[in-house]
């Protein structure tokens, strides 16, 4: 009883599997399956190489049926080619077998004139179908030129056709329904070739030639509408004008698709794609005024608020990309075409003046690549228009990176961000250079490649593109505008350096009449060792200190140089003469004046006059505005009682005034503006002092709308010297 119930408690040990039968087990399900797995595979591996073995098949047998059907196709086209080589033969043996019973009838005189009418009709002419069968094969062959795409030699049969059947012209009914049928078929195979050209030029692969050829086409079609016109109406006006009408329409409806699927306005792209869009569709008009259609001047009106738009956008987009020199490309700033001319101004410490010319020419170049000869031909004035507004703004902006306030510092649509600032000579001088090497040498260089009279000459002899008279003119009177504008930049830039060396820190001139009265220090050792006026001592040092930095920064730039000093001088007299504060000291009749002080203003006058002749730079305009302020102190100083007789003769100014330039260049005065060593004086010994006074030595001192001149308006005549001097 005991074991039973031990036994109870245990029921599960005696079926206890060990855990080497449980491996076994499971590892040979294990195996199984992956044995079955790999089955499973192999047959799908089997079922792939099946499957793409068909697909290769298929394809292969594919490709033999595409061949076969083209095959099969040319032979259809050779066939069709034989049946009408055939049907023609028969045509012709037929004819041949009529015109011989008809010989043969008339010869043997067997014909019974009581035969009715239906019989002799069908005896004359025993074939009815004759024309209607040659035009079955007219149209027959036009489907095959269709077919082959020969849609040149369509065209020449189809001209052929209606020359040889006029009613084909006619916008009438045929006399017959089988003549109104016939002309039916010729307008739809004529109407299919206008189709397939359309679908030529339409194809975005197609190239320029294929292209101008279907388009040639095209207007050969068109140019056929004028001919039928003129042969059906003859030259009624009232259908001519019909014809003219309907061309205007179609010229309107072109211009309206032009604008739809343009680019937007702003882009280059925009200006490259109106520029071939004039250049094309002008060509294109002038080949049909020889059929009396004249296009040119309607397309061109047509086209002109868009050709505008495109301008105006681009030239707006290049004003806001001038100074924007966060984003600049790097290409353009290495790029040795603007870089070489205008890389002589670098400045050490910062090369954005630099870069915001190049990006100026830059911009202004990208927008020239886009023109073509017809578009510069008939809106260049346009285009140099824009372009000098463009230089004048980008001047205005160099004008606000000079030190002192602007003359445009009022008008807030100028006030652009700039991003340097011209503090120092050099710095100021660079900027000079790049304005006038833009001015003088880049823009007219880069304008050259597109404004090339040679170029448009060589364009269509009708009138609407022949080259315009006007266009030399209107490029002289654009270099006229930028050397204006560089003028104003540069008077600017004269008119500061000036005021800043007259004027002290404190607002006090140092410049004024009381240095020419009576008692004061510099008429100590006048009678000694006569001198020019401290003040004028010192313009000399400035202007050698100048011209010193002008030939390190302007290299190369002669010219720009001797303009830039001699502007300088001209300054100087110019405020002397316009300023009432120094003119009102003589007339205050509490003033103590005397001989010596009138001619020690006379002397500062001639020594002025000599330092623009010692130096080479056109020293007439000097001259004439010194000879106009000694006139005016001779005048008042003579009705405040002082005799200008007793003054020297004008031959021993001139010469102490020589002589005072060289103790200077010497350092032989014991004055304090004399330390001036000779490695600081420019000698220009190879320059005439004479020919200096000839007008070519300068072509822009006497533009007398620069601010110096407009308000010394009554110091430009040449009647300046004093008939008692």
């Amino acid at each position: 009883m005991e074991s039973s119930e031990e036994d109870d408690d245990f029921p599960s040990i005696e079926s206890i599997t060990p855990q080497s039968k449980i491996d076994s087990v499971y590892q040979s399900h294990t195996e199984k399956g992956i044995r079955k797995l790999c089955c499973e595979l192999l047959d799908l591996k089997d079922a792939v190489e099946n499957l793409c073995g068909n697909m290769r098949t298929k394809y292969l047998a594919f490709l033999r049926l595409s061949e076969e059907v083209v095959e099969t196709e040319h032979e259809l086209m050779e066939l069709r080619k034989h049946i009408s080589a055939q049907r023609i033969l028969v045509q012709d043996l037929m004819t041949g077998v009529c015109c011989q019973l008809e010989e043969l009838s008339v010869a043997n005189g067997n014909i019974d004139e009581s035969l009715s009418d239906p019989q002799k009709i069908e005896l004359e002419d025993p074939l009815p179908h004759e024309i209607d069968k040659c035009k079955m094969i007219f149209l027959e062959k036009i489907d095959v030129l269709l077919a082959e795409h020969k849609v040149e030699e369509a065209i020449e049969v189809l001209d052929a056709e209606e020359r040889n059947f006029p009613e084909l012209r006619s916008s009438g009914e045929a006399s017959s329904a089988q003549a109104s049928s016939f002309k039916s078929d010729f307008l739809k195979r004529k109407a299919m070739v206008e189709d397939q050209l359309v679908k030529i030029t339409e194809q975005p692969s197609i190239g320029i030639l294929e292209l101008k050829k279907a388009l040639t086409d095209l207007i050969k079609l068109v140019s056929l509408t004028t001919k039928d016109s003129g042969l059906i109406f003859g030259d009624n006006p009232v259908y001519s004008n019909r014809v003219v009408q309907w061309a205007e329409w179609e010229i309107e409806y072109f211009v309206r698709l032009v604008k739809e699927n343009a680019p937007p306005s702003e882009t280059i792209s925009a200006m490259h794609a109106a520029s071939i869009c004039v250049e094309a569709s002008v060509n294109y008009c002038s080949l049909l005024e020889s059929q009396g259609l004249k296009l040119s001047r309607l397309l061109l009106l047509l086209l002109r608020p868009y050709i505008e738009e495109v301008l105006e956008l681009n030239f707006r987009r290049a004003r806001k990309m001038v100074f924007n020199l966060e984003d600049i490309d790097e290409s353009l700033l290495l790029s040795p075409h603007f870089m070489s001319p205008l890389s002589l101004f670098a400045t050490s410490s910062d090369s954005m003046l630099v870069d915001s010319g190049s990006r100026f020419m830059h911009i202004v170049e990208e927008i020239l690549e886009q023109l073509t000869p017809l578009v510069v031909l008939h809106f260049g004035g346009n285009i140099l228009t824009r372009i000098s507004q463009l230089f004048d703004k980008y001047l205005d902006a160099l004008n606000r990176a000079l030190p002192g306030p602007s003359d445009d510092d009022n008008l807030t649509e100028l006030k652009e961000t700039i991003p340097f600032r011209a503090e120092t000579d050099s710095e100021q001088l660079s900027l000079l250079g790049v304005a006038f090497t833009i001015m003088d040498e880049l823009l007219p260089n880069t304008l050259s490649k597109v404004w090339n009279p040679k170029n448009e000459s060589k364009e269509g002899g009708n009138e609407n593109i022949a080259p315009n008279a006007s266009t030399t003119t209107e490029l002289k009177d654009w270099k006229r505008h930028l050397q204006h504008s560089f003028d104003k930049l540069r008077d600017h830039f004269c008119r500061q350096y000036v005021l800043s060396f007259i004027y002290s820190r404190e607002g006090k001139t140092r410049l004024n009449g009381q240095i020419y009265l009576s008692g004061h220090e510099e008429y100590t050792q006048w009678d000694s060792d006569p001198l020019p006026s401290l003040p004028f001592q010192a313009l000399f040092a400035k202007l050698q200190q100048l011209a010193t930095v002008a030939g390190d920064v302007l290299l190369g730039k002669e010219k720009l140089q001797k303009i830039l000093l001699a502007r300088l001088t001209e300054t100087v007299v110019m405020w002397l003469s316009a300023e009432q504060e120094f003119w009102a000291v003589f007339e205050d009749e509490s003033s103590p004046i005397q001989p010596l002080g009138l001619q020690q203003l006379i002397l500062d006058m001639h020594f002025t006059v000599e330092i623009a002749r010692f130096a080479g730079y056109p020293s007439r305009h000097v001259h004439q505005i010194a000879s106009a302020i000694i006139a005016r102190a001779i005048r008042t100083f003579s009705t405040r009682g002082i005799d200008p007789s007793a003054l020297p003769e004008d031959e021993w100014f001139v010469e102490t005034a020589k002589s005072a330039i060289n103790k200077l260049l010497l350092g032989g005065s014991g004055s304090d503006a004399s330390d001036i060593d000779e490695e600081h004086i420019i000698l220009n010994d190879d320059v005439d002092s004479d020919s200096a006074d000839t007008a070519s030595s300068l072509s822009t001192v006497e533009s007398y709308e620069s601010f110096a001149s407009a308000s010394m308006g009554e110091l430009e005549s040449p009647n300046f010297t004093d008939p008692e001097a």
